[in-house]
């Protein structure tokens, strides 16, 4: 398979059959003149949108009502004249067109309903059709008339790549067939499941009907952890996360430090709207853009932003000038972005790769990364079937459940000096036999109490606070067994709110003694914390929680730690391996995120709006220290794109340096 390009764009083309002129004002140079400001190299153009219609010259589908030339043929070819790639999108999971001519190919809730986004007939929206039904048919042969028409696209988008459980005949008959019960959610999910991989097969087939090696990717809008079976069928990966767009700021990095373990080539994908897809008008300032492309660079991937091209087909001049800051800076720092592979102390075993994906699993795994982003720890997030080798800690967050393969597994790892972080119910064996390992504390179930409080150890103590902690979720009752080391007690409120027994505000205050339970232990190699605190810092952001955990990660790393700093917790960092020329990328990031937005009570948009983190200004960053351990003797320290060399001092096996200043995003290259 060839290699993703560096810059991309997804340029999306959702459009009414109620407007007319589409692509009227098309025109080459105008699109490749913009492309060229942009600095793209790649751009994904539109063969069916999410309306159901066609862009090309079609007998299959039905192109757009008020499109009188094949558009996706003039911009792919007017992309190809400049050496930019075209990949070509294909909606996969919707389509309102194809949803309003075969009603009987949408999918059905349980209940007898419509499922999908537009799920009442009053209701604006694309309309959601059934894997199982005839409409994966006819979608290949939409798939086989694109791709042989352009053989020489460079992949095939699929998108809206999500089976919800259906109740429409024809998977209500498979599921009878099947001996699956239409009435249990349980076997409808897993006739979800057998649906789309119906699709996955299908699709992927009909993609590669005349190239085995035509690139695809099925768009899901998250790369679920865990879920290996579904890799075969895609090329690469495109990480949807548009920080505005709900996913946040640190969705990226953890999506990205889990892919970047498969054995696949990555694309970052944000967008240059305010806030998500399809808005109109709505542009980040450029400093963000700058900021999210680096971010890619920084984590391993290459870059994309999705932008929506206006139905007139003529390209958005102020959107490829802001891109074109980002994409220049991207241009320059390319070579020291190949081939390289993250560096990690630390692994964070995927609570939604091992459990499933929920919301507990989400909130566990997104709390845990953003500890590790804001303690400045070198980590990755992996699942149950990646090698554990070269990593000190491994931390199973919250709720991961293990079976006797994972333990054994764990044992390997720990017998090998590596160490084990467990938090509240992580580690509990999957047949309900109790904690897996020997954490160094007798067990006494769940706690009664919601808050509770902790004083840990003057060594995990946040240096701010001296008195106990409130913990908003209940911790598992724990007493230190001999031979273990308590980190700190707990203290009971005087009694959990109710409406017979309530006390200020919000929660009781803590007794004036401690309960006698701990908060944790450590009986290396594992370190055991008995509240979740992941899902916890994850729901409060509380900063004691934060410097608790941290302190207790830095315990049981010790002498390990490959990196330290004196980055605010604002700041990212991550350390890149590119061992062909000899040599780590270390990536520094730095821009304030401000919380801004909210919903409005009287109805004057049409669309709800939320708070949005938005970057606006970027402000430097001055004498930054930073110390790392390689096992390489380093002969040089650069900064690059900038080419200057930098002061360092190597005794004791420390690699230690200043940098004076750097805005945004600084490259610190370590030759050996």
């Amino acid at each position: 398979m060839k290699q993703l390009r560096f810059r991309q764009v997804h340029l999306d083309f959702h459009t009414s059959p109620d407007i007319p002129a589409i692509g009227a004002a098309f025109d080459k140079g105008q699109f490749q003149d913009a492309l060229k400001r942009g600095h793209v190299d790649s751009i994904t153009c539109f063969g069916i949108c999410h309306h159901g219609w066609n862009y090309n010259d079609t007998s299959v589908g039905k192109r757009h009502p008020h499109l009188d030339f094949d558009l996706l043929r003039a911009q792919f070819e007017a992309a190809k004249e400049i050496d930019v790639n075209g990949p070509i999108y294909i909606t996969a999971g919707i389509s309102s067109r194809i949803g309003a001519e075969h009603p009987e190919w949408r999918e059905i809730t349980s209940d007898g309903g419509l499922g999908g986004w537009s799920c009442a007939p009053l209701e604006a929206g694309f309309k959601k059709l059934c894997f199982n039904s005839s409409y994966t048919d006819h979608l290949c042969e939409l798939i086989v008339e694109i791709v042989r028409q352009f053989p020489d696209c460079d992949g095939v988008f699929l998108d809206i790549i999500k089976q919800d459980e259906c109740c429409c005949e024809v998977c209500m008959d498979l599921m009878e067939r099947g001996d699956l019960d239409p009435t249990n959610s349980a076997d409808r999910q897993k006739m979800a499941q057998q649906a789309l991989l119906r699709y996955y097969g299908m699709s992927t087939a009909a993609a590669r009907c005349d190239n085995p090696d035509m690139p695809v990717f099925h768009n899901s809008g998250h790369i679920t952890r865990g879920r290996r079976e579904l890799l075969p069928f895609f090329s690469h990966l495109e990480l949807e996360s548009l920080p505005t767009g709900h996913w946040g700021y640190d969705h990226f990095p953890m999506s990205a430090k889990y892919c970047g373990n498969l054995q696949h080539d990555c694309l970052g994908m944000t967008g240059k709207f305010h806030t998500t897809w399809g808005e109109f008008g709505g542009y980040k300032h450029p400093n963000a853009l700058r900021y999210e492309c680096a971010a890619m660079l920084a984590y391993g991937t290459k870059c994309g932003v999705g932008d929506q091209l206006h139905p007139s087909g003529r390209m958005d001049p102020s959107t490829y000038a802001n891109l074109g800051v980002a994409y220049a800076e991207v241009e320059a720092k390319e070579p020291w972005c190949v081939d390289t592979t993250n560096i990690a102390d630390i692994a964070v075993l995927s609570c939604e790769a091992v459990n499933g994906r929920s919301d507990d699993s989400a909130a566990a795994d997104e709390g845990a990364t953003r500890i590790l982003l804001e303690g400045h720890f070198l980590f990755d997030v992996i699942d149950a079937d990646m090698p554990l080798d070269g990593y000190r800690i491994i931390i199973l967050p919250d709720s991961v459940v293990v079976d006797k393969a994972l333990v054994g597994k764990l044992n390997a790892f720990t017998a090998g000096g590596g160490r084990l972080l467990l938090t509240s119910m992580a580690g509990q064996l999957a047949d309900g036999q109790g904690q897996a390992f020997d954490i160094g504390a007798r067990g006494e179930g769940g706690s009664p109490h919601q808050p509770d409080y902790i004083v840990p150890i003057p060594e995990l103590a946040p240096d701010f606070v001296s008195e106990p902690i409130v913990m908003y979720l209940p911790s598992q009752r724990i007493t230190a067994s001999a031979g273990a080391t308590s980190l700190g007690k707990v203290w009971d409120p005087y009694f959990t709110r109710s409406y017979r027994q309530y006390c200020s505000h919000q929660h009781a205050p803590p007794q004036t003694a401690a309960s006698g339970y701990d908060c944790g232990t450590l009986n290396l190699p594992y370190m055991y914390l008995a509240h979740p605190v992941f899902s916890l810092y994850r729901a409060s952001g509380a900063v004691a929680l934060k410097h608790y955990v941290t302190a207790a990660i830095r315990k049981l790393l010790g002498d390990a730690c490959s990196l330290t700093t004196s980055l605010p917790s604002t700041a990212r960092v991550s350390l890149m391996a590119q061992p062909q020329q000899n040599r780590y990328v270390l990536h520094l990031l730095f821009a304030n995120t401000v919380n801004r937005g909210g919903p409005l009570s009287a109805p004057v948009i049409p669309i709800p709006l939320k708070p949005v983190e938005v970057i606006e200004d970027l402000l430097p960053l001055r004498q930054t220290q930073l110390s790392v351990r390689l096992p390489e003797a380093v002969k040089r320290v650069s900064l690059e794109p900038q080419g200057e060399d930098l002061a360092f001092d190597a005794t004791a096996g420390t690699l230690q340096f200043e940098i004076d200043e750097f805005t945004c995003h600084q490259m610190v290259v370590l030759h050996y």
